[in-house]
Formats: C-alpha cells, sequence, structure tokens
C-alpha cells in the first residue's frame, strides 16, 4: 500500500522525508522518514510548556500542530507530551527525544548556512545576543558602523544574562554572544573585544566628588548598590572590591543598571558603572557625579563568543571586528 512501510507483521504510517532514522526490527532495518517541522513542534511545546504558545511560535494553527505531534507519537509509538488543561508537560521519552532533536534541528540549521556563507559569508541574518549590561550602551556606538560596514548582513539582536546566553549559543538559537569575558569554552571560541574601565558613580553631595579621581580605599566602608544575582557586573563590582571593607546595602538588588542609577541619584548608596554607561544619552543624570579610578583602572573585558561548529565564523568576525574598533 502506498505510504505505507511494512515491519513484520504490522505497518507503519510514513512521514515525508527530511531525516533517517534507523529503526531495527528483529533482523531487519526499516528506514523510517521524520519531518524537520515535527520535531520543531515538539521542541517549541517543550520550551513553552503550552499548545497555543508554541502553535504561534511555529506560525501554524494550534491544531495543526497538535494534529501534527499526534501522528509522530503515534509513528514512535510512545507518548512525548502529557497535555493538560493549561499547559503541556514533556513526557520522560518526549524529554530525551527533545534533547536529541535540538542537535538535529541545530545541525540543519547549519547545513543551510554552510551553504549560505559560501554563497556570501557577511550576506544574511547573524543573530547576535548582548549582556544587558553592554547592549544599551554599546550599541549606540557601533549600530551604524556596522551596518556601514556590513550592509548586507541583517542583525538580529537579542538581550540575555550570561547563563541563557550560553544555553542559547549552545542549542543553535543564537550565532554569536556579546558578553563579559572569560567563560567556560564548552565546544565555543572566544575572542577579546575590548577592555572596559569601571566608573564610580556617587550622589552629587557625597564626600568623594571633591576628589579628581578615586581609590579603591577610597570605597573603603561606604554602602555600595549592586545588581541581582545573575548578573556577572555584580561579581565584577564585588572582585574590585574585594580587598576592602564595604557595605553591600542588603535590603536592595537592582534589576538594571538604570534601577543603580536612580537609587544612587537619590542618595542610597554608590556604585560602579561601565565607562560606556556612563556616555552619550547616560552622560548627565541629575543628581549623580561619575568620577574615574586611579590608574590601574580596574576594567572588565568584552567578548565575541561562539559554536566552534558555527558556519557564519566569517561574518562573526567581521562583526567583532567592527565592535572592537569602534566601542571605545
Amino acid at each position: 500500500m502506498d505510504g505505507m512501510l511494512p515491519t513484520g507483521g504490522s505497518t507503519l504510517q510514513s512521514i515525508d522525508a527530511m531525516i533517517s532514522i534507523d529503526f531495527v526490527n528483529r533482523r531487519r532495518i526499516v528506514m523510517a522518514d521524520i519531518k524537520l517541522k515535527d520535531l520543531r513542534y515538539l521542541i517549541a511545546v517543550a520550551d513553552t510548556g503550552h499548545f497555543g504558545k508554541a502553535a504561534e511560535r511555529c506560525f501554524v494553527s494550534q491544531p495543526t500542530l497538535s494534529a501534527q505531534l499526534k501522528k509522530l507519537e503515534d509513528y514512535l509509538g510512545v507518548p512525548l507530551v502529557e497535555r493538560q488543561p493549561r499547559n503541556a508537560l514533556l513526557t520522560p521519552a518526549g524529554a530525551e527525544i527533545v534533547a536529541r532533536a535540538r542537535r538535529i534541528v541545530e545541525a540543519s540549521n547549519e547545513v543551510v548556512e554552510i551553504a549560505r556563507a559560501h554563497r556570501d559569508p557577511l550576506a544574511g541574518r547573524l543573530r547576535v545576543a548582548f549582556l544587558p549590561t553592554i547592549g544599551p550602551y554599546l550599541l549606540p556606538f557601533v549600530a551604524a558602523k556596522l551596518h556601514k560596514a556590513l550592509p548586507r548582513l541583517e542583525l538580529m539582536l537579542y538581550e540575555y544574562q550570561t547563563a541563557p546566553m550560553l544555553e542559547k549559543l549552545h542549542a543553535g538559537e543564537i550565532d554569536m554572544g556579546v558578553l563579559a569575558l572569560p567563560v567556560e569554552p564548552d565546544g565555543l571560541e572566544s575572542r577579546r573585544l575590548y577592555d572596559e574601565p569601571f566608573m564610580v558613580a556617587m550622589p552629587d553631595q557625597h564626600a568623594l566628588t571633591a576628589k579628581k579621581s578615586i581609590k579603591v580605599d577610597d570605597l573603603a566602608d561606604v554602602t555600595l548598590l549592586l545588581l541581582e544575582d545573575g548578573h556577572c557586573l555584580r561579581d565584577q563590582a564585588l572582585d574590585v572590591c574585594g580587598r576592602i571593607s564595604v557595605n553591600e546595602k542588603q535590603d536592595f538588588r537592582a534589576t538594571s543598571i538604570e534601577t543603580l542609577r536612580q537609587m544612587v541619584a537619590a542618595g542610597s548608596g554608590l556604585t560602579l558603572l561601565p565607562e560606556l554607561a556612563t556616555r552619550g544619552a547616560y552622560a548627565h543624570v541629575r543628581g549623580l557625579i561619575v568620577k574615574p579610578f586611579v590608574k590601574p583602572t580596574p576594567t572588565r573585558t568584552i567578548g565575541a563568543i561562539w559554536r566552534k561548529s558555527s558556519a557564519r565564523t566569517v561574518a562573526i568576525a567581521a562583526v567583532g571586528k567592527v565592535i572592537a574598533e569602534h566601542a571605545l
């Protein structure tokens, strides 16, 4: 019968060929075909925990997505998703299959990117993620330069903290990350882009405003405002002040540099800001004074990171070069 594959005394309904997976039935090997789009549907359900949201993400109707996943479950002979009234949970089998499906989808994307890169390595989309403490302050200085230098490259920009950025990089959801180095290599390549000095932000009535530049020792026993856990800028600020005694404000954790800036201006304490966050539109804030450190100035190293297997290394290198030349 057309569209049916024999397997001993039973039949399996075939799915249009995209990827071949070997199923061993006793001594016979049958090539089963699974559509990439079905794997993408399953991954979307895993990521969103909801059929409706997964359908929106995949630009299909919910009935279409649900029906395709049901066909996939029937084909494999195991339930992949536990359907609940308001959400969807992966079964143990579903979780194992999703982990492998991510690698398959990533590999298929790389096949397309390899072909595209050979046609024109500096064209097409490049998905670039920035730390929240980097992107808003770096991009005003480099966005126009990037467009001028790489006019055929369409940059898709995202913002993540370090841990989710690395996860998405490994999963193939982004091509390049711009973050603070070092990070664990684990299949990734990196390059230094620039070293960014730290500045001291203080209320305009603070005693340290009388100084032209600040020594780290000047911060002894001051009240220091920091970002919440999960931001590498918090750890970097603590490293700068590691050899002195500072009083971190225990009842306060900022979620962004802008919250820190406003709390300092309100007189709640001092904080450390990366230099780019004190330039341009952020150079003048009512009630706040920014002072440099004395040399040698404490800095953080900003770098680019990407998968070793990436097909977009030429484009990544070109973007990194522009950033390195124009960031500071």
